[in-house]
C-alpha cells in the first residue's frame, strides 16, 4: 500500500531561495502548479539576492582560490549573511526548518526525499552556488547536499528549481486529486516506475490500446497495472 497519510492535512511552506540571479525563477514559479500553490496560499516563495550582502561599495562575493586553480569561489561572509538573514525572517519559531545546498558531491536526490521534505519540513532555505563552487566553510550553515545528476551545470538556479517543483506538487492540495501524487514513478523504493498509460482515440497509427483497459473489468485492470 502505498502511504498518502502526507496529504491527510494543509500546510504553509516558506522556501527562500539565495541566489546571484533571481530572475531565473520567475517563469518557473510563476507557471502551471507552482504559481497555484502560491496563489492558493499552500507555499510562499522568497528570492533573496546574494549580491545584496556582498562586500565593498562593489557588492563583492566572489575570489580567487587559494592555493591557485581557474575560476572564483563565493566567499563565506555574503553567503552566511543572506542564511543568516533568510532564517530571521522565519515566521515561528516552531517552524522546521532545513537549508539545502545543490552540490555535485550532495546525495543524489530521490523521491524519498521530496517525500521527506513536504511532510516533514515548513521551511526551506535554498542555497545556489555559483562560478567554480564555494568557500568549504559555509557548509557548517548547511543541512543537508543534495545532486540531481551526475553532470555539470552553471550554478544551482536549475537544481533548486527541480527540488522545489518535486517538493511542491507533494503538498496537500497542489494536484488536486486526492492520490496523484501517490499513485506515480518512485513512489514505493525510489526504483518503482509507473504503469503505462493510454487515452483516446482508441487506435493510433495501427497502434491499439491493450484491450484489457477497455474490458471494464477494474480487477482485471489492477492486475495488469500491476505487472506493468
Amino acid at each position: 500500500m502505498v502511504d498518502v497519510t502526507i496529504y491527510d492535512s494543509i500546510k504553509v511552506m516558506k522556501i527562500q531561495v539565495i541566489t546571484l540571479f533571481p530572475d531565473m525563477f520567475k517563469g518557473v514559479l510563476g507557471s502551471s502548479m507552482l504559481w497555484k500553490a502560491a496563489e492558493s496560499g499552500i507555499v510562499n516563495y522568497e528570492m533573496i539576492d546574494l549580491r545584496q550582502f556582498g562586500l565593498g561599495p562593489r557588492k563583492q562575493v566572489d575570489d580567487t582560490p587559494y592555493g591557485g586553480g581557474d575560476g572564483m569561489l563565493l566567499k563565506p561572509e555574503p553567503v552566511i549573511a543572506a542564511i543568516e538573514y533568510a532564517k530571521e525572517r522565519i515566521t515561528s519559531v516552531q517552524s522546521r526548518v532545513v537549508v539545502l545546498l545543490p552540490t555535485p558531491r550532495g546525495k543524489v536526490y530521490k523521491q524519498s526525499d521530496a517525500k521527506r521534505l513536504a511532510a516533514e519540513i515548513d521551511d526551506i532555505i535554498i542555497v545556489c552556488p555559483r562560478y567554480e563552487g564555494y568557500d568549504e566553510r559555509i557548509i557548517k550553515w548547511i543541512d543537508e547536499q543534495f545532486c540531481v545528476g551526475n553532470y555539470v551545470l552553471t550554478g544551482g538556479e536549475l537544481p533548486a528549481m527541480t527540488i522545489i517543483d518535486s517538493v511542491v506538487r507533494l503538498l496537500p492540495g497542489v494536484l488536486g486529486g486526492e492520490t496523484s501524487a501517490a499513485i506515480e514513478s518512485f513512489q514505493d523504493d525510489d526504483s518503482s516506475i509507473e504503469y503505462p498509460q493510454y487515452t483516446r482515440p482508441e487506435v493510433f497509427r495501427d497502434m491499439k490500446v491493450p484491450s484489457v483497459l477497455l474490458s471494464g473489468n477494474h480487477a482485471a485492470i489492477e492486475t495488469w497495472r500491476n505487472q506493468q
